[in-house]
């Protein structure tokens, strides 16, 4: 898993002393060397908590994005493959996380520890810091959502006081959801007074408290879906209060820096290189995309090369196996993978599937990489094909640092794509079902398409048209329409996945809830264990709590999870 609390962060920070020096166990202990919570600048502690939220929304994302085929995962098992380790750094930032800069001593970046500092101020304070506070009550709100579809449990009503309560013990998921939203309603009567952000930089909105509320209301609908609220869900539907096209997207925006501290988008940081491509793309996603011709794909995944080996090239011939790169396309798929694609995608679309853990192969300058969308990389405008007609050396420059859009992505937390498709989900007849995901559809291309002109050196002649993304969207709700049982909710499901490639962690939600797709390809391990229901709680905090003890098994599920127990569902190992 990849850790991108962005050092972008730790400077930003630089010389900000906060409430206290703390370990991960949310044990506050109060330096008599440091300043007072008053004595800080409250912009920069505001700036502390949205960069904490922005890497929770990465780490959160990308494992639920790999347990979904959405983006590669590579373990052939899955209780060593999500170790206690996995979230140690979401749950150190949503809580107390303390980190040591050379030169500067201890900061700390927790959205909980700095949001009762800005509270303190405001106290203290002539000047009305209720902007500062509502965003961290909104931040610490989705964050807690997170943890618990993720975890189970999270803790709520003994932390952040280390006095009492010096080793919290953990909530239940019903008492945790409650608390967010709390936090959600005490944010929004904040907000509904317009307040004045003070010359705080907010990093989403830009100080747009009207988006704010929309945001706010946009994370009740996520959680309303998730336990099944319909009333409280269609309540917010009607108010017409919520994210409902893209200029009011829920994003963190990053930028082009390449030197230290770097602000690119991660996937960008970690495949722009000077060695090449790091991470794979998912084989899953890029063959269902490609065999529905999704105009989105070009976006989504920039090919260097034309071929893989044990696959077709863009012309249809078939490239011959190549142990040292590719060392899966000699083998002989096993019998659980009858119907999948087990190594190699067709046209060039360079991945790995499920559970492939094979080592790394000399494939940097071969494989595909994060495209143009989010990470803004490069568009795929078939470069791989521009060969110096004498020499036959290939002219297109693959990947490098600063080509496409130099990574100034954005990492989608809620976008108006994600709720057109939550509509649909909560949606009680087929017709609304399928007008949700022809507007999703719509919303999300649109969107995508937006991310070409980042790309100044692509051919955008290999864009898809007018005609042909109406004809896609038509294609796939008509498809929909007429299919029936688990055909119809396939379609549905692979269009809402594909649609949260980049910020894809409701998949993970929307896959334990109902099952679906139930194409998904499956671990390259015929018994990779249970699908995880739930991840193991986080080492750091078992390590130093002696109210925790760490689960055994990955098996125990949310409280909303109402389905069979493992392994019998989901369906896919």
């Amino acid at each position: 898993m990849k850790n991108i609390f962005k050092p972008i962060t730790l400077v930003l920070l630089a010389g900000i002393s906060f409430m206290a020096c703390e370990t991960t166990d949310l044990d506050l202990t109060i330096s008599p060397n440091e300043l007072a919570p008053t004595q800080s600048d409250p912009n920069l502690i505001l700036n502390a908590v949205q960069l904490a939220y922005a890497s929770n929304q990465d780490d959160f994302g990308d494992v639920a994005a790999q347990l979904t085929r959405v983006e590669y995962f590579g373990s052939r098992n899955y209780f060593n493959g999500l170790p206690g380790t996995t979230l140690n750094a979401p749950w150190a930032r949503t809580y107390s996380s303390d980190f040591t800069i050379p030169g500067n001593g201890n900061v700390d970046v927790g959205i909980l520890t700095n949001l009762q500092a800005l509270e303190l101020i405001d106290a203290e304070s002539d000047v009305d810091y209720s902007f500062h506070i509502a965003l961290a009550k909104i931040m610490y709100a989705h964050s807690l959502f997170q943890l618990v579809d993720m975890l189970g449990v999270a803790a709520v009503s003994e932390a952040g006081n280390p006095t009492e309560f010096p080793a919290p013990t953990l909530d239940s998921g019903e008492e945790v959801y409650a608390a967010a939203f709390a936090l959600l309603n005490e944010a929004e009567a904040l907000l509904a007074a317009d307040p004045s952000p003070q010359g705080a930089i907010d990093m989403f909105y830009g100080g747009d408290t009207s988006k704010w509320i929309k945001a706010l209301n946009s994370i009740k609908l996520r959680s309303y879906k998730n336990t099944g609220n319909k009333a409280a869900f269609d309540a917010i539907i009607a108010s017409g209060d919520y994210i409902t096209s893209s200029e009011d997207d829920f994003q963190f925006k990053y930028g082009v820096s390449e030197l230290q501290p770097s602000d690119r988008h991660p996937d960008y940081e970690a495949s722009y290189t000077p060695t090449g491509v790091g991470p794979y793309r998912s084989n899953w996603l890029m063959n269902l995309m490609l065999q529905n011709d999704d105009p989105r794909i070009r976006y989504y995944f920039y090919r260097q090369a034309n071929g893989t080996p044990g696959a077709l090239d863009v012309d249809g011939v078939a490239v011959p196996p190549n142990e040292e790169t590719i060392s899966c396309s000699f083998f002989t798929p096993p019998a659980h993978y009858d119907g999948f694609v087990y190594c190699s995608v067709d046209n060039g679309y360079w991945g790995r599937s499920h559970g492939n853990d094979e080592g790394g192969p000399p494939d940097g300058f071969l494989k595909a990489a994060p495209g143009v969308y989010p990470a803004a990389g490069r568009f795929d405008d078939s470069q791989f094909d521009d060969v110096d007609a004498t020499t036959g050396v290939l002219l297109a420059p693959g990947v490098g640092l600063g080509q496409g859009g130099g990574g100034a992505g954005i990492e989608p937390i809620i976008l108006s794509s994600y709720v057109q498709f939550w509509i649909g989900e909560m949606a009680t007849n087929d017709a609304d079902r399928a007008d949700a995901l022809q507007a999703g559809l719509e919303e999300s291309i649109a969107k995508v398409q937006s991310f070409g002109a980042l790309d100044g050196s692509a051919d955008l002649s290999f864009e898809p048209t007018e005609t042909e993304v109406a004809d896609y969207i038509d294609d796939i709700v008509t498809a929909f329409n007429d299919a029936t049982g688990d055909d119809k909710e396939n379609i549905f499901a692979e269009q809402y996945f594909t649609t949260l490639y980049g910020g894809g962690f409701e998949s993970y939600n929307y896959y334990r809830k109902t099952g679906f797709p139930t194409t998904v390809a499956p671990n390259w391990e015929p018994d990779p264990g249970p699908f995880p229901r739930t991840l193991l709680l986080p080492q750091n905090e078992v390590l130093n709590n002696p109210n925790l003890q760490q689960r055994s098994d990955l098996t125990t599920q949310v409280f909303w999870d109402n389905n069979p127990a493992s392994p019998t569902f989901p369906p896919a190992n």
